[in-house]
């Protein structure tokens, strides 16, 4: 590698990656494990995708021998270790770049964090989650190009820096056409413990579209990733199940149920149609 990094991480980051790249591209020891790391973290917390991604995992496991996966865990141990020791960083999206991999023929050029950070700095949240009157005390935060997660992951710092607790006031939602940078983006929130997910498409034909007209809840029918945060904490659960009970309250209040008084002769059963069905409104009760 002509690269030298000064980052210690970074630096034993690049010689287990070189390490690998014999038998395999660098481009395809770097998706295949970024994949890995992605589909090991979701298939902890998800339900719905597990059986498909284990699936994904396998056929990405088969091309390496199981020396070179453990050079692949030793990547994410040092991808943790990195990001637990200094969240204020895009530290695969950075790598990405240093090492050469973006796809410049696509235009791929990744923020520099300080960037990502001043912007944060503009866009605020105490204020908002003290005066919005739909916050709830609660914000979403969203990043239509997530990239490597950047935008999000200097957001986090920025709640820090102004003493709000991110793992309980911002819900984090990203989406980006290409499924690696994507990915990344997945890991890293998810290391960070932020609460949110991920969404791999084209963010203008196919944009999210939270169900029940909510972000708090993930499009799971799409290829979703939500962070361990989003599924295991009570409070986002807690606020998930009340959302749903409101909305259930709020269909039975619109139902009529004036008895009708009328006097009318009983039908005699071969007479009797079928019941009409209810008009509820499509809901789904399952919580992540």
């Amino acid at each position: 590698m002509a690269t030298t990094f000064s980052d210690p991480h970074k630096r034993e980051f690049a010689k287990i990656f070189d390490s690998l790249c014999g038998a395999h591209s660098r481009w395809e020891v770097w998706s295949d494990f970024i994949s890995l790391a992605a589909y090991d973290i979701s298939n902890a917390v998800d339900a719905v995708h597990r059986e498909k991604r284990e699936e994904y995992r396998g056929a990405i496991a088969k091309k390496y021998t199981p020396e070179e996966l453990n050079r692949f865990a030793q990547l994410f141990t040092v991808t943790v270790d990195a990001l637990d020791r200094n969240m204020r960083q895009d530290f695969l999206g950075s790598l990405l770049m240093q090492l050469e991999l973006g796809d410049k023929n696509a235009g791929q050029f990744f923020t520099p964090y300080h960037l990502c950070e001043a912007t944060a700095e503009v866009v605020g949240v105490a204020d908002t989650l003290k005066t919005h009157p739909s916050s709830q005390g609660w914000i979403s935060v969203s990043d239509p190009c997530v990239g490597g997660g950047a935008m999000l992951i200097a957001f986090a710092n920025h709640c820090l820096r102004h003493e709000v607790n991110y793992q309980q006031k911002i819900l984090f939602v990203g989406q980006d056409l290409d499924p690696t940078v994507a990915k990344a983006a997945y890991i890293q929130l998810s290391l960070i413990g932020a609460a949110g997910y991920i969404v791999i498409g084209d963010t203008l034909s196919e944009p999210v579209v939270s169900p029940h007209g909510t972000p708090l809840f993930a499009p799971m029918d799409r290829e979703t990733f939500i962070t361990p945060m989003y599924s295991l904490s009570d409070v986002w659960e807690s606020r998930r199940r009340i959302h749903m009970m409101g909305r259930l309250f709020k269909t039975l209040e619109r139902q009529d149920y004036i008895p009708d008084r009328s006097v009318r002769e009983r039908p005699k059963p071969s007479e009797q149609s079928d019941p009409e069905p209810a008009h509820f409104e499509p809901m789904q009760l399952s919580f992540f």
